[in-house]
């Protein structure tokens, strides 16, 4: 999909998407039987190409962009051979990113369409990621392939001060996709290395760049270094997930601690203080921590403190309430939840009733934890999830 728009334009972007997953079906019908390819990545390069060629063979206005941007002398097999401009950057991928995230295309719809061309996602795990019904990401969806398809030719050419504002739109996108492989909503896989590897890359690339330098992708690339180096510990085999003070901290990874804290480091530099900053902070007390009991949850709560004051949600109201839960007892963290009511979108989240469960649970209340253990449960959106909570909510008793 990137390097295809990149070299056709974004107004293309639904004839490229159809060839890309022309693609995919053919390598499903081929490669069981013929077996695969020695370059994957080429091959489906190549078919996604020559599909997209057909495509536009059968539009005669559009042939002179097939020999503009498809000259003979550059082989189909080699799409790294692109011709780039000066001001762009140069990973395809990142480069289209940006471009999804059009100024004149709300956030939201720049978010979807982003994970859904680009990232991999299916409309259910956008949903599921930006708390929304699948109906509205298909309206998001198909709003923002439309003005795509009708900006105007010389759009693929970002000048500085476009690639700058739209970085904070880029950053969430990247956070998102991370976000996925670190606790996936993948109905089979309960985490996602991949997308856990590709969102640090093209971070590191966006750090990397002089657009990209900033306080705020130092302080994300800080966060993501810190939640990769426990992803070993996370899982007690495929698909059954570990709670933090279920895992073993000998198997975390202290280099990529080390590079979190790094750029931890380089983010404090100057006076830009973002919600990176604060979620790089609570993980990096976590990785500091010897044990889960020696955690200093009082810094924990801190940085959630100042979380809900630059970029309020409920959903920091309920990390803040397990983190207060762990500090001061779980009496102290369900106080904080009283008389607070939810969203509809939280409401509708096993998140919400899977922390009123847990703290009642500890506060031996059991009608109430079992009540709110149920559903919970029942809400959960992927097997994993669903036994980890089982596992946690129906222990019996106080801790």
């Amino acid at each position: 999909m990137a390097i295809l728009t990149c070299r056709m334009g974004v107004h293309q972007v639904e004839n490229i998407e159809d060839a890309v997953q022309s693609a995919l079906m053919t390598a499903l019908e081929t490669w069981p039987h013929a077996g695969s390819p020695d370059n994957p990545s080429a091959w489906l390069y190549r078919v996604a190409r020559n599909h997209l060629m057909e495509t536009l063979r059968q539009h005669a206005n559009r042939r002179r962009l097939l020999d503009q941007h498809f000259p003979a002398d550059i082989p189909p097999e080699s799409p790294d051979q692109t011709a780039f401009l000066p001001n762009e950057i140069r990973d395809d991928m990142l480069r289209m990113l940006f471009l999804c995230c059009e100024d004149s295309i709300p956030l939201e719809s720049q978010l979807v369409i982003a994970l859904k061309l680009l990232c991999g996602f299916d409309v259910r795990e956008i949903g599921i990621r930006l708390f929304t019904s699948e109906a509205n990401v298909y309206k998001r969806l198909t709003r923002a392939r439309k003005r795509m398809r009708d900006l105007p030719l010389r759009s693929m050419e970002l000048n500085s001060e476009q690639y700058t504002a739209r970085l904070p739109a880029l950053r969430k996108v990247l956070y998102l996709l991370f976000t996925e492989g670190h606790l996936s909503s993948h109905t089979d896989v309960a985490i996602r290395r991949e997308l856990c590897q590709e969102a640090l890359r093209l971070t590191g690339i966006l750090a990397g760049h002089p657009v990209g330098q900033t306080a705020e992708t130092d302080a994300l690339l800080a966060l993501m270094h810190f939640h990769i180096a426990r992803l070993n510990a996370r899982e007690q085999s495929p698909g059954a997930l570990l709670l933090l003070e279920e895992q073993d901290r000998a198997l975390w990874d202290r280099q990529e601690i080390l590079k979190g804290l790094e750029y931890l480091g380089k983010s404090a530099q100057g006076e830009m203080f973002s919600r990176y900053h604060a979620e790089a902070g609570i993980a990096a007390e976590h990785c500091m921590a010897t044990s889960f009991e020696t955690t200093r949850w009082d810094k924990i709560v801190e940085n959630y403190e100042l979380l809900e004051k630059m970029a309020p949600s409920p959903l920091h109201r309920l990390n803040r309430a397990m983190a207060v839960a762990e500090w001061k007892g779980p009496e102290a963290g369900l106080r904080l939840l009283d008389a607070f009511e939810p969203p509809s979108w939280l409401a509708a989240s096993y998140m919400w009733w899977a922390v009123l469960a847990d703290l009642h649970r500890r506060c031996v209340h059991p009608k109430e934890a079992a009540h709110y253990s149920d559903i919970a449960i029942e809400t959960a959106p992927t097997e994993a999830i669903r036994v980890l909570l089982t596992r946690r909510l129906k222990h019996p008793g106080p801790e």
